[in-house]
């Protein structure tokens, strides 16, 4: 009997001459993604001190996300339309431009849009590699590429802090973002010479989720944008004016050519809708210390920039840890290992929000690792219970809205955190004694968050029902 066809590939296939460049260049992509965010939580408060950009804090995340949510929707049919090699090469031109704009920004106003373009080609670039694994490599590699891709991120998190560090304290965070716009011409010089001859899948032609995308989008923008309006009124009428029009684009997204997430995404009374709920509360609960937590390590403990994005990067630490370790778990143990990772996330949480503020640097380190743990406990696990609930028709949208719902969750979670604290006088006064007062209050607004997410674990760990076990995922 011949072994099944995964258990034929070998890790050195990779590297064949045939293959190993096109291998790099997509390891190359997945790492601009990647690194993304650890750079810019560890340089953004050497960005606030020289633009004054500390009332706009939460968007350097949010608009980044922002731009990564619209292209993710959108990476299948644009590589599809356009081709697989002249899209890649507009997504790394896109990228390399935004890197370059906020790097040269006078103000935080360019520096931002510069985000938003980064965004939308870092956006680009994670979902065309992605694609470009199923066109340009045999399938029995496939498993062996998504793997090589997920090693990508754990150096991210070992490199990514160290970068930005490094740039911060020598006071060069410009030079951290022409760094990034150098190796995005890198890649498009890469992506133009070896990808002759690579043709995209076709998608389909699926209409593109545009009005469901732009409500999304005005929501994300009305939350934001609560973060720098003074007073109390008008910030608390856009956060409500934001969270109505979520509840709008759910509406429009259950219309027929606006499926942006599956229909039960809506429904939280399902198993799918259930599981989508969890990610989205869960993502928006933890983005405030990817957007605050760098900042308030500086302020108040003094850390230096690296020692403080090292301290971010536990929480991505964490994830990558307890996601090996429940990679091979049996099915009948998902339930619990879900439930279980729920609880882990709102314990992080709420533990940040009792630490943040001066329990010291050790206490935090111990929550943020926390908090990863659990999303590597359940995320996975989540994902695979999700598609085997959803119709066999809705499984494909289904799994792009895996990363989709994680990036919706996070730029909510990113507005939030700043529209918070601006209510709570934290942006208008950075100082050392106010961000040790107000910060365990700004953490302790997402409390609930994480609450919400819990309960709708508890409701997706349920015990599966016959024939719903998730291929692959069976013991």
């Amino acid at each position: 009997m011949n072994p099944p066809v995964a258990e034929r590939a070998r890790w050195s296939d990779l590297a064949s001459p045939a293959l190993g460049s096109r291998a790099a260049l997509i390891l190359l992509g997945v790492w601009l993604n990647a690194a993304d965010a650890l750079v810019t939580a560890t340089i953004m408060p050497s960005v606030a001190r020289e633009l004054g950009g500390w009332a706009w804090f939460g968007w350097a995340l949010a608009g980044y996300l922002l731009g990564s949510i619209v292209a993710g929707a959108s990476a299948g049919q644009i590589s599809a339309r356009l081709g697989l090699r002249p899209a890649m090469i507009a997504a790394a031109l896109a990228y390399a431009a935004g890197c370059g704009l906020s790097a040269a920004a006078p103000d935080i106003a360019l520096f931002l849009a510069g985000r938003l373009l980064q965004g939308l080609g870092g956006g680009w670039i994670n979902g065309f590699c992605y694609v470009a694994i199923s066109a340009v490599f045999p399938e029995r590699l496939w498993p062996r590429m998504f793997g090589a891709t997920a090693g990508v991120w754990g150096v991210a998190t070992l490199l990514g802090p160290m970068v930005g560090g490094l740039f911060a304290g020598a006071a060069l965070w410009r030079w951290a973002f022409w760094v990034f716009s150098a190796q995005g011409l890198v890649f498009t010089i890469a992506a133009l010479i070896l990808l002759r001859g690579a043709l995209a899948e076709d998608a389909g032609r699926r209409p593109l989720a545009w009005r469901t995308l732009l409500i999304l989008t005005a929501a994300i923008v009305a939350i934001g944008a609560a973060d720098i309006l003074t007073g109390r009124l008008w910030p608390a009428t856009l956060v409500f004016a934001g969270v109505s029009l979520l509840a709008v684009a759910a509406r429009v997204n259950a219309t027929p050519g606006e499926r942006l997430l599956p229909a039960d995404a809506a429904r939280p009374g399902t198993i799918a809708g259930a599981g989508y709920a969890m990610m989205l509360s869960m993502a928006a609960a933890a983005a405030v210390f990817g957007v605050y937590g760098a900042a308030i390590l500086q302020v108040v403990y003094g850390l230096s920039p690296l020692a403080a994005g090292y301290v971010i990067a536990m929480e991505a630490f964490g994830w990558t840890a307890a996601a090996l370790i429940v990679a091979s778990q049996p099915e009948r143990r998902h339930g619990g290992l879900i439930l279980g990772g729920a609880s882990a996330i709102a314990v992080g949480v709420a533990a940040l929000s009792l630490t943040i503020g001066g329990g010291g640097v050790g206490p935090i380190v111990v929550a943020a690792t926390v908090m990863g743990a659990g999303f590597g406990l359940c995320w996975s696990l989540a994902t695979g219970r999700i598609l085997a609930a959803l119709p066999a028709e809705d499984r494909s949208i289904g799994a792009s809205a895996v990363p989709t719902c994680q990036l919706i969750g996070g730029a909510l979670g990113a507005a939030a955190a700043g529209a918070i604290a601006n209510l709570i006088g934290l942006t208008h006064d950075f100082s050392p004694a106010n961000a040790r007062a107000l910060a365990p209050w700004l953490f302790a607004a997402f409390i609930p968050l994480a609450a919400l997410g819990w309960l709708a674990a508890l409701r997706l760990a349920r015990p599966t029902p016959p024939g719903l076990a998730p291929r692959g995922l069976a013991p």
